[in-house]
């Protein structure tokens, strides 16, 4: 199935849907989920098919799929500094057109180009500016969704509860989002990038240490990224390679005596830095050519692969022993891969309850363990490998709940049932994701979608309480 990003949902076994529909109109997609909910077919919803669990396009039972591939018209108002644009566009595309108008403006999402708009900005999104402004569902200033009745609605008509549910809270759970409203953020018209290398006999292990103590206070427009993987040692045996990749909103002498101050052995001179504009660090991201913007319009993936990602959140330091020992199970898999992703900055600042997402103060670091993986027969121990390393990973992450990230979705965690899964069941992964938000996400699916018609193994359940005892709650904490 080419819909596919993540080549475990293309093979044989994997359920397909009954029918695609590639809306060209808005009405279109009503229609879709008029008759879908006549017949009593489930529905999937696809912008850029990159979810981690596939359950844009995947479902076990009979299921239509509403591609958005040709909805994705962007339209940017640098004056007003604002931009629609609809779900089935990539940010490789928003980016570009962006750019097209400015030099000054981006916007604060992730750092793949083909990821689709609509799921991205639903379930949270963050990327190189995310400790400056926010992550993009910070940054939304309207809506438009399709909901169970099939009208059209926008952030008056469907009111402030499911305006809040669908920025960060998945927006397949309410339904189909058709286009956001962005608020477009000034970036500088210089950047500057800085990318070094260690092995662990080069001292890569300090420099981890080093990071994780300045994870969350670094300034607020440095964004870091460690990237560890397995490499060859320089004794024949294996070792770790740790990547740092800074993207500082400054200039190259802006920034230095901080780099100097907080990292005086990496002895750093104007050499190691790279100055680009801002839309060229997102090629730089991508490992595109920077000087090739053009490439943002490609929606196909340079290549695609299997693969398998597990997330925590670390709101303690991890003593150098403890990640000695995630070393030795990455030494069990020479593809693994974990990324340490420092939080701090803008995001110490906002609210756990401004939107779903929760995972604000308090959070050093997001740290994700990764694998993908060419062969299908290789599957069943790559993935065993992301759940090895998740056990081993419990003692040092955050607790009660272990928190967990949407757009890294993980059906490990628990699933629904069937479409009556109680709200305590679905407590099991709920809670991870979205904490206290959870309850409040629930009272909303209750009131939009009291027939749980927008259904999948991880959407939001319908309280038993009932619709009309769900609107009162609300009311009361508006």
């Amino acid at each position: 199935m080419e819909i596919s990003q993540n080549l475990r949902f293309f093979n044989t076994p994997t359920p397909k849907p009954e029918v695609i529909i590639t809306p060209f109109k808005h009405s279109h997609v009503q229609a879709a989920v008029i008759c879908s909910k006549k017949e009593g077919i489930q529905i999937r919803t696809r912008s850029g098919g990159h979810d981690y669990e596939g359950l844009s396009y995947v479902s076990i039972a009979p299921f239509i799929l509403i591609d958005l591939f040709e909805l994705r018209s962007i339209d940017i108002d640098i004056e007003n500094e604002i931009a629609w644009v609809e779900s089935g566009a990539t940010l490789g595309e928003l980016y570009y057109a962006i750019a097209q108008k400015s030099k000054v403006h981006g916007f604060p999402a992730g750092t793949c180009p083909t990821v689709g708009v609509g799921g991205h900005i639903s379930g949270g999104g963050y990327g190189t500016l995310f400790r400056k402004y926010g992550m993009a569902a910070d940054n939304v200033l309207d809506a438009k969704i399709v909901d169970v009745n099939g009208r059209v609605l926008d952030r008056k008509s469907m009111g402030e509860e499911l305006f809040w549910a669908i920025r960060g809270g998945g927006g397949a759970s309410f339904g189909v989002i058709l286009s956001w409203k962005l608020r477009l953020v000034p970036v500088p018209p210089t950047v500057t990038t800085y990318v070094e290398s260690k092995t662990m006999e080069q001292g890569a292990t300090e420099l981890v240490s080093k990071c994780q103590a300045i994870a969350d206070w670094m300034p607020e427009g440095y964004f870091l990224r460690v990237v560890l993987g397995v490499t060859n040692g320089t004794n024949g045996g294996k070792t770790i390679q740790v990547e740092l990749s800074f993207l500082f909103l400054e200039t190259y002498e802006e920034l230095l005596p901080w780099m100097k101050e907080n990292f005086p052995e990496l002895n750093l001179d104007r050499t190691a830095f790279t100055e680009m504009s801002w839309i060229q660090s997102i090629l730089y991201s991508a490992d595109y050519s920077i000087n090739d913007t053009e490439v943002l319009l490609n929606r196909s993936q340079q290549s695609r692969s299997f693969f398998k990602g597990k997330l925590d959140y670390v709101t303690e330091p991890i003593s150098e022993a403890g990640m000695e020992g995630l070393y030795q199970i990455m030494f069990q898999l020479d593809t693994s891969t974990v990324i340490l992703t420092p939080f701090g900055g803008i995001m110490s600042e906002i609210s756990e309850s401004e939107i779903p997402f929760p995972h604000r103060k308090g959070n050093l670091y997001e740290i994700q363990y990764f694998v993908s993986w060419d062969d299908d027969k290789e599957s069943e121990k790559d993935v065993s490998w992301t759940r090895r390393a998740y056990g081993y990973m419990a003692p040092y992450v955050s607790q009660s709940p272990r928190g967990a990230y949407l757009n890294c979705r993980d059906l490990d965690l628990g699933i629904n049932k069937d479409a009556n899964t109680s709200y305590a069941e679905a407590s099991i992964w709920g809670l991870s994701y979205f904490k206290n938000n959870f309850r409040r996400l629930a009272q909303v699916k209750t009131v939009v979608d009291p027939g749980n018609f927008f259904f999948n193994e991880q959407s939001i359940p319908v309280l038993r309480s009932g619709k009309m005892k769900c609107q009162q709650q609300l009311d009361v904490s508006l």
